[in-house]
């Protein structure tokens, strides 16, 4: 019985270090994800970045690219943006922000009033949609 209860227990550790172990295992996968952010609205931004530092503490290896396009490219222009330090910390933890080039110029907007840490792609749109076939998992963010 002394051996029965002893091997029950061993068992029982065994599968619960393996579970364990998965577990580890699916939090070092590297999981890429474009976020399309088309909304102007302040607490879209805010929601946003707390996400994004969510998303960074559960899943540490992240890829993550956020493009900025139509009224969402309010997020990165310096003097309206209400979260840039969230954004620059963001950045440095790997997040890529991008704006769409067609916004900046259908809304004449130059690169000078983009905060410094944002990239440029040519079309938001296509840059979301190439992500997509390259097989990143989309987010659009507020409605």
């Amino acid at each position: 019985m002394k051996n029965y209860v002893l091997l029950t227990i061993a068992l029982f550790i065994g599968t619960f270090m393996q579970a364990q172990n998965s577990a580890d295992v699916v939090s070092m996968d590297v999981h890429k994800v474009v976020i399309q952010l088309t909304s102007a609205d302040t607490n879209v931004h805010k929601t946003m970045v707390k996400q994004l530092g969510n998303l960074l503490t559960a899943a540490p290896n992240a890829k993550i690219e956020v493009v900025c396009h139509s009224a969402g490219l309010d997020i990165l222009r310096t003097k309206l943006t209400v979260v840039y330090p969230k954004l620059k910390e963001l950045n440095g933890r790997g997040v890529k922000f991008v704006a769409c080039e067609n916004t900046l110029k259908e809304r004449k907007i130059s690169k000078e009033e983009i905060i410094p840490e944002s990239g440029y792609v040519k079309a938001g749109i296509l840059e979301v949609i190439m992500k997509q076939e390259e097989g990143w998992s989309y987010i659009r963010a507020g409605q």
